[in-house]
């Protein structure tokens, strides 16, 4: 893109988006599900551009010495182009959740009120690398009545602007405006400093991306955020674990995928099987190639591992590596946890349901589970349909960020000539 003035490109930006947050919320279930149709058919028929455009990325990505995770990231190939088709026609068949009631009463005078769900209005998205998320923004924000701005990363630059060519085609067809939803088309880091300061035109800013970009919006965002800034996943095995199930749920959890938010990062393990357990969950992490750093108590137990620091604690490595830590039993593990944690996602194995609940109960992050692995902390798993990402703030949205999260609610009052006396 030519050199331009990119306080001036970013005001144009806002104001196309406000104007069309305007059409949106009056939008009909109908016409948004029609563009969110015609966009899934528009990605199925663009594939081949969709991929060349990727594979462009992914070269010049692999040439700027991209890491590992971010570069798995980036890549995008048929079954991920599938996944984002899936997950428009979900969102698709979601019900509507602008202008829904609820909470309807009576009060005294006979007024009648409720919480009516409305759209939020204009919602900037930053996100790095993942050109998915392109998709999943554009989707939710459309079906819950939003205009967005989305910036990606400049690494995926090419990817994104392939994906907002569809679309702008199903929009257009759907009889919506194409700055509905606004890819901006420079790489400028300037552009993301004007976005998380345009108060007048933008209600929300939600960040997906690494720790240095989330750090930078909490010191420099003057719009409300949405945002997690990493994800320090923990799996509690309990002494009254089934082994099988507590092996499972730990390989999976760590080693389904490495460079997501929703892997385990730490593994915590109760002493009275650890000496039992923690041998056999070595050698299967060693088939998978992860590196174990442990505590005292766990390297008496495993030799060959690496000691833990205390900073291994809080590390969200994005990679085969794991933190291994021996407790005495659900207290110590749970005073771990909500020391260590980044507020993510927390796992317990056990058959015990007093403990269950209890860690259910004490564990302050935004997805707590009882044997399941922290993988399921995910829209897509959750039966939203897509998500814009995780929220482990305590306001307005936590955890998985979907429809709901993407509107607010107003007071309705119905009357029939009531004054108040």
């Amino acid at each position: 893109m030519k050199t331009i003035d990119i306080k001036v490109y970013m005001e144009g930006i806002g104001i196309a988006a406000s104007n069309a947050a305007k059409i949106l919320a009056k939008a009909s279930t109908s016409t948004k599900n029609n563009a969110l149709s015609n966009i899934a058919l528009a990605l199925e028929s663009d594939r081949v551009n969709l991929l060349a455009a990727n594979a462009k990325d992914m070269d010049n990505a692999l040439a700027n010495g991209l890491d590992a995770a971010m570069l798995d990231r980036l890549a995008l190939n048929e079954s991920r182009i599938s996944a984002m088709i899936e997950g428009l026609n979900q969102v698709a068949a979601l019900p509507e959740p602008v202008g829904h009631i609820t909470d309807l009463q009576s009060r005294p005078s006979g007024i009648e009120l409720g919480k009516m769900r409305v759209p939020i209005g204009v919602i900037g998205i930053i996100y790095e690398s993942r050109p998915n998320v392109t998709i999943d923004a554009a989707s939710l924000c459309l079906k819950s009545g939003n205009a967005t701005i989305l910036r990606g990363g400049s690494e995926a630059i090419l990817s994104n602007q392939a994906i907002a060519a569809c679309i702008d085609q199903g929009l257009l067809k759907a009889g919506l405006p194409s700055t509905a939803v606004q890819v901006i088309q420079t790489t400028d880091r300037d552009a993301v400093g004007e976005l998380i300061t345009m108060t007048e035109h933008v209600d929300v800013i939600i960040p997906r991306g690494g720790k240095g970009l989330i750090k930078r919006l909490i010191a420099d965002a003057r719009v409300p955020t949405i945002k997690h800034l990493d994800g320090n996943c923990h799996v509690y095995i309990d002494s009254d674990a089934d082994h099988g199930k507590a092996i499972d749920i730990a390989l999976n959890s760590k080693t389904h995928r490495y460079g997501v938010c929703n892997a385990m990062e730490s593994l915590l393990i109760a002493d009275s099987i650890a000496a039992e357990l923690l041998p056999k969950l070595a050698s299967r992490f060693a088939e998978k190639g992860v590196e174990l750093r442990g505590c005292e108590q766990s390297r008496r137990i495993l030799p060959n591992i690496n000691a833990a620091t205390e900073e291994d604690w809080s590390e969200e490595y994005l990679a085969p590596i794991l933190a291994v830590k021996v407790v005495t039993g659900i207290d110590q593990a749970i005073e771990h946890v909500n020391h260590y944690s980044s507020k993510h996602t927390e796992s317990i194995v056990t058959e015990n349901k007093d403990t269950g609940d209890q860690f259910l109960a004490e564990v302050d992050s935004s997805s707590v589970m009882i044997n399941a692995s922290t993988r399921f902390a995910d829209g897509f798993e959750y039966g939203l349909g897509a998500e814009i990402g995780i929220s482990t703030d305590k306001i307005h949205a936590r955890g998985p960020v979907g429809l709901e999260g993407l509107t607010s609610q107003k007071w309705v009052v119905f009357g029939n000539g009531q004054v108040r006396q």
